[in-house]
């Protein structure tokens, strides 16, 4: 289970409390973004901008990093750093969406100072950030790009699995949510196809327990929620 943002229920979103929170809770993996501040360093962040989560109209990367780190985000939290996340949680795993082109260099930058190369998964919706990300961090692993992704989900859709291979030859991982449009995406064939492939299939957001238990039967091997106190009660009752 990968903690979308950490654990949010009683923590800001993305910050060192959620994260501290989704794993007291069980879950291994969390799952987080990253945006450059203005002196070049990667700070976790899912918008680009403060408006919605401090109220600010203002960018992260017109900021410093000492500067976020003053924004009060509640419960006493402001922005981490990448680095700082890492260094933090050094038993913890985490995935990381590159949202800015200028963020790539700063990600790569964070992971090698921490060297968390092998607990690390980068991926981006841009096929260019993240190949520009995973370019720079050889061996690191990576999941599919949005538009890759949607190759995927149309390939498997005609059951062309040897299509399916030739699209995902160099990630690890696929990152799809459970319906897009109305349409199911994570279906029996796609699973299949994608573990053919040797590549894993991670849905996102799923925060009820039964569409947790019926994707896991389903064979998928993550599933990114909002809920980590849930998906480890999920966990715990399969084991």
């Amino acid at each position: 289970m990968l903690a979308h943002r950490g654990l949010a229920l009683a923590a800001p979103e993305n910050t060192l409390l959620a994260f501290a929170k989704a794993l007291a809770a069980g879950v291994e993996f969390i799952e987080t973004d990253v945006h450059e501040s203005a002196d070049g360093i990667a700070i976790v962040s899912h918008d680009p901008d403060l408006t919605r989560v401090a109220g600010r109209e203002v960018r992260v990367d017109q900021l410093t990093a000492a500067e976020l780190r003053r924004i009060d985000l509640g419960s006493g939290q402001g922005f981490s750093t990448l680095a700082e996340a890492l260094d933090g949680f050094p038993d913890a795993r985490f995935n990381i969406d590159v949202k800015s082109a200028g963020a790539v260099l700063p990600t790569v930058d964070a992971i090698r100072a921490q060297g968390a190369t092998e607990r690390v998964l980068v991926t981006s919706f841009s096929e260019s950030r993240r190949r520009a990300t995973v370019r720079a961090l050889p061996g690191v692993a990576t999941s599919a790009s949005f538009g890759t992704g949607a190759r995927v989900l149309a390939a498997s859709k005609l059951r062309l699995a040897g299509r399916v291979r030739r699209i995902l030859r160099s990630v690890d991982a696929v990152q799809l949510p459970e319906r897009w449009k109305g349409v199911r995406v994570i279906t029996p064939p796609l699973v299949r196809m994608a573990h053919s492939a040797g590549v894993e299939v991670h849905v996102w957001t799923v925060n009820d327990p039964a569409e947790m238990h019926r994707l896991l039967d389903l064979g998928v091997d993550g599933i990114v929620t909002d809920r980590a106190d849930l998906a480890a009660q999920v966990l715990r009752s399969r084991a």
